[in-house]
C-alpha cells in the first residue's frame, strides 16, 4: 500500500508537496478503512485529486511514473536520468529533484527517498520501520554510504554499490546484481503500483481474450451491465501479415515469439488490439473485437475502431476495477482523469462497486484525478480522501487535502464551497473579450447597441 508520496522540484511543483494515505480520526466511512494494526492505523483505500486545468494533477502522475520508471528499468550507462524541474525559476534548473515514499510491503513500512540530477543519484535512503523503530538499511550519498550493522560485513553488497553507477539507484542495481535483501521494495513498484494515463491501454488484454481466463468472463458480465451495447468480447484469428506493422518489425516479431509467449500490439491509429502467440510451432495472431444484438437477437460483429471512446475507455478500466475488488490483491492504482469519456453515473457506479468491497483487511488502493464534480460528495468520499492541486501566480503547485479546511464539516455541501472558490483548485480565468467575462444584461446592451 502507498501510505505518503512526496515530491520537490519537478515539474510546477516547485516547493515540498506531501501526498497522506493514512486516515484522519474522521469517523466517515470508516467501516471501509483498511486497518494495519501492527502499527495502530488506518489506509485510505481512496483518493481523488480535483484541481484546474494545468494545476498539477497530471504533474503528479507523472511523478509516480517517472519514479516506477527510474527504479523498475533504471538508466542507459551514459543515459540522461528523466528528471523535469520548476523551468519558472532559474535556479531550480540547478537544483535537484526529490522524490519520497512511503510504502507498506508485507506488513513491513519502507521509507525509500531519492534526489536526482539529470546526470547523477545525489542521495539515496531506504529505512525499515518496524513497532515504533526505524532501521537505516542504507544511507547513500553521492559516492559514499552508509548500511546498517547487519549489511556491513556483506562482501556482495559492497561489491554491488562499488559498480552503482552514478547515475543509477543503488535498489535498482542490487536487484540487478541478484541482491535480494531489498527485493521487497524493488518488487512493490515493479508489481504493485500500476499507472494508466488519460490515454493507456490495458495491457495484458490476453487474459480477455482467453476464454479459460477468469477476466475473460467477468469482463464479459459486466460489459453488458454498462449500457455501451456490446454483448460479448472475444478474439477472432487474423492473417499475421494483415497485422498494419512495417514489413521488418513484424518479421522481427515473428522471430521472437516462443511457444507459452504472448506478445500484445496496440494500434494508436484504430484502438484494435492483437496478440501474437505460437502454437505447436505456429505463428499464430488473435484481434480483440465486440459483439453486440440485433433486433432479432443475433449477434453483428464490430471492430474497436467502430466503438465508442466511452466504451473503449471501459474495456480498458474494468480490469483494473477487478484487480481492485480482489481481496487477495495489494495493487495500487493510479488513474489520470479516470473519468475521460465516461459518464458521471457510469464513473460513479464503478467507485461505489469498488468501495462496497473494501474493509479493514483491504490492501488494493486506487489515486486518481478528475474534474467531475458530481463525485465531489461525502456520501462517496471522506474528506480526507478528497484533494486539491492548486497553481498560484508564481506557477507553482500546491496539495492540499479537504481534511485541512476546518471549515468543511461531513454534513456540507462540499461541492458548493468549492465552486465558490472557497477551497481554491478552480480555475482563474479572465475576460477575453467581446462578449466573454460579461452578464447576460451587459451581453444585452453591447447587442441591442
Amino acid at each position: 500500500m502507498l501510505i505518503s508520496f512526496s515530491l520537490r522540484n519537478w515539474m510546477s511543483f516547485r516547493d515540498s508537496a506531501h501526498l497522506s494515505m493514512v486516515a484522519t480520526r474522521e469517523r466517515q466511512h470508516g467501516e471501509r478503512i483498511p486497518r494495519i494494526d501492527k502499527y495502530k492505523t488506518r489506509i485510505l483505500p481512496v483518493v481523488a485529486i480535483y484541481g484546474g486545468n494545468a494545476s498539477g494533477k497530471s504533474n503528479l502522475c507523472l511523478a509516480l511514473a517517472s519514479a516506477k520508471q527510474l527504479v523498475v528499468y533504471g538508466t542507459q550507462p551514459d543515459g540522461i536520468i528523466q528528471v523535469e524541474p520548476f523551468r519558472l525559476d532559474r535556479k531550480n534548473l540547478e537544483l535537484p529533484t526529490f522524490f519520497g515514499f512511503e510504502i507498506l510491503v508485507n506488513e513491513t513500512i519502507y521509507a525509500y527517498s531519492f534526489n536526482l540530477s539529470r546526470t547523477s543519484v545525489l542521495e539515496e535512503k531506504l529505512v525499515a520501520i518496524s513497532s515504533g523503530t526505524e532501521k537505516v538499511l542504507y544511507d547513500r550519498r553521492k559516492d559514499q554510504i552508509q548500511m546498517d550493522r547487519s549489511l556491513q560485513d556483506d562482501r556482495q553488497i559492497e561489491y554491488v554499490f562499488k559498480g552503482t553507477r552514478d547515475n543509477q539507484l543503488f535498489l535498482t542495481n542490487s536487484i540487478s546484481q541478484k541482491v535480494d535483501k531489498f527485493r521487497p521494495v524493488y518488487d512493490w513498484f515493479k508489481h504493485s503500483l500500476e499507472i494508466i494515463g488519460p490515454d493507456s491501454r490495458f495491457e495484458p488484454f490476453e487474459q480477455i481474450l482467453d476464454e479459460g481466463n477468469p477476466l475473460h468472463s467477468f469482463m464479459n458480465e459486466v460489459i453488458q451491465k454498462l449500457d455501451t451495447g456490446i454483448v460479448r468480447l472475444c478474439g477472432e484469428k487474423v492473417l499475421i501479415d494483415n497485422i498494419p506493422l512495417e514489413t521488418s518489425l513484424l518479421n522481427k516479431l515473428k522471430e521472437i515469439v516462443t511457444e507459452g509467449k504472448a506478445i500484445r500490439l496496440v494500434s494508436r491509429s484504430t484502438n484494435d488490439r492483437y496478440i501474437l502467440t505460437r502454437e505447436k510451432g505456429e505463428l499464430v495472431a488473435k484481434r480483440l473485437v465486440a459483439y453486440h444484438s440485433r433486433d432479432d437477437g443475433s449477434e453483428v460483429r464490430f471492430e474497436l475502431k467502430q466503438e465508442a471512446d466511452g466504451s473503449l475507455r471501459v474495456i480498458d478500466l474494468i480490469p483494473a476495477f477487478q484487480v481492485l475488488s480482489d481481496p487477495g490483491s495489494s495493487k495500487v492504482f493510479i488513474i489520470d482523469e479516470l473519468n475521460r469519456s465516461l459518464h458521471t453515473i457510469l464513473t460513479r457506479h464503478l467507485l461505489e462497486t469498488y468501495l462496497d468491497t473494501c474493509s479493514a483487511n483491504t490492501r488494493t488502493q486506487l489515486l486518481f484525478t478528475t474534474h467531475d464534480l458530481l463525485l465531489m460528495d461525502q456520501q462517496l468520499f471522506r474528506r480526507d480522501e478528497m484533494w486539491i492541486t492548486e497553481r498560484n501566480h508564481d506557477g507553482i503547485s500546491s496539495l492540499v487535502s479537504f481534511s485541512d479546511f476546518k471549515d468543511v464539516r461531513y454534513d456540507k455541501d462540499i461541492r458548493k464551497s468549492y465552486l465558490q472558490g472557497r477551497l481554491g483548485g478552480i480555475p482563474r480565468i479572465s475576460p477575453i473579450g467581446g462578449l466573454v467575462g460579461m452578464t447576460r444584461s451587459e451581453q444585452g446592451r453591447r447587442a441591442n447597441g
